[in-house]
C-alpha cells in the first residue's frame, strides 16, 4: 500500500471488531448496501420505500436522487449504513444522455459548445428540484460524445460533480447553441463509489435473494447483493487507527496523532477523512485539521475532528482515561 504513510507499527487484536466480510448475515444486512438499477417510472423515494419493505428493516434511505423517467444506478442503505450515503455526495456522478436539439446543427458548433460547457459550470436548479433555486457552481470533469444523428440527437456520456442537473446542462446547452434543446433520455452509470459493473441490481433480484433467505435458509445470494457500508470509502482518503483509540472516538473524542498507524500521503487540511479500523470497518467520518506532513510530525496534538462516528461505544474495549 505505497499510497500510505506508516505512523507506527500495530498488530490488531482479533478479540474485538470484525472485519465486514465477516460479518453475521443480520449485521450485513444492518451495514450493508444494494446497488439498484432504477427502473423508469417510480421515483427514487418509492424504490428505496420499496426495499424496505421487501427486506424488511426500519430505514433505507437512497444515495442521489434520480427523476421518475431516468434509469441506472441508485444506490439504496439499509439502518446504519443510510449515514454513509453521505460520502456518496465527495466522489463524481457518471450518466449516458441522449440530448435532442431542437433545430438541425452543424456537427462542428455541437462540439463546440459541449467544450464550453466542460470544466466549471454556472447552474440554477430546476424549478422542480430538492434544493434551493440559486445560482450554483459546478464542475463538468468529462463529456465524450458517443454518436451525433441527423444533426439532431446527440448521445454522449458526462463525468460530473455531484448536483449536477443533466437535464439543466442540456437545456442551457441549447440555449447557447440559439435553437433550444432537451434532455429525451439519461441514465445514471456511476454514482461515487458504485457502478453498472458493481452487482447491479434489480428490485426483483431482491426479492428473490431475501425469499430465498427467510424460507430456505440460504444467505448466499443476499450476501453477494449487498455491499458492506465502508464500500462507500473505497475512492476516499483514510486514516487508520489504533485499536485503543476506538472507544475514545466512539465516546466523542477527537482523533490524536498518537492514536494513528497509517495515514495517505496526500491528505490536505480541511479533507474530509475516513477513520477506518485496522479491522477495515468504518469507525468515522471527520475534518483533517492538518496536513499529512504535519501530522506525522506531530506526537501529541488533536488531528482530526470528528463529525459522526459509525462503531457503538464498547465495541472495542477502554483503553483511555
Amino acid at each position: 500500500m505505497n499510497d500510505y504513510e506508516y505512523n507506527c507499527e500495530c498488530d490488531t487484536d482479533y478479540n474485538y471488531g470484525c472485519r465486514p466480510e465477516e460479518r453475521s448475515i443480520t449485521e450485513h444486512i444492518d451495514k450493508g448496501i444494494f446497488n439498484i438499477d432504477k427502473p423508469a417510472g417510480p421515483t427514487s423515494h418509492e424504490v428505496d420505500l420499496w426495499v424496505k419493505n421487501i427486506m424488511d428493516v426500519e430505514k433505507t434511505g437512497h444515495g442521489g436522487t434520480l427523476d421518475p423517467k431516468v434509469t441506472g444506478v441508485l444506490p439504496v442503505a439499509l439502518n446504519q449504513a443510510t449515514r454513509a450515503l453521505s460520502l456518496l455526495l465527495l466522489l463524481p456522478k457518471e450518466y449516458v444522455c441522449l440530448m435532442h436539439i431542437h433545430k438541425p446543427t452543424q456537427p462542428e458548433d455541437i462540439i463546440s459548445v459541449f467544450n464550453e460547457f466542460t470544466g466549471k459550470i454556472y447552474q440554477m436548479p430546476p424549478v422542480k428540484s430538492a434544493v434551493k433555486r440559486q445560482l450554483r457552481v459546478r464542475s463538468i470533469y468529462d463529456v465524450e460524445i458517443l454518436e451525433i444523428e441527423n444533426n439532431q440527437d446527440v448521445l454522449f456520456r458526462v463525468k460530473c460533480e455531484s448536483g449536477t442537473y443533466i437535464r439543466k446542462y442540456c437545456h442551457d446547452i441549447g440555449e447557447v447553441l440559439g435553437c433550444g434543446a432537451h434532455m429525451a433520455e439519461l441514465r445514471r452509470t456511476v454514482s461515487g463509489t458504485f457502478t453498472e459493473n458493481d452487482s447491479l441490481t434489480t428490485l426483483q433480484d431482491v426479492t428473490d435473494a431475501y425469499y430465498f433467505y427467510k424460507n430456505c435458509g440460504d444467505e448466499h445470494i443476499l450476501r453477494e447483493l449487498i455491499h458492506p457500508m465502508e464500500y462507500t470509502t473505497k475512492n476516499l482518503k483514510k486514516i487508520y487507527v489504533k485499536d485503543s483509540a476506538v472507544d475514545a472516538i466512539c465516546h466523542g473524542a477527537n482523533l490524536a496523532s498518537s492514536g494513528i498507524v497509517k495515514l495517505n500521503k496526500d491528505i490536505n487540511k480541511n479533507n474530509t477523512i475516513c477513520l477506518m479500523t485496522l479491522k477495515d470497518e468504518l469507525l468515522a467520518i471527520g475534518e483533517s485539521l492538518y496536513s499529512a506532513d504535519e501530522i506525522l510530525s506531530s506526537t501529541t496534538k488533536y488531528v482530526v475532528k470528528i463529525q459522526k462516528v459509525f462503531i457503538l461505544p464498547k465495541t472495542y474495549p477502554k483503553m483511555w482515561k
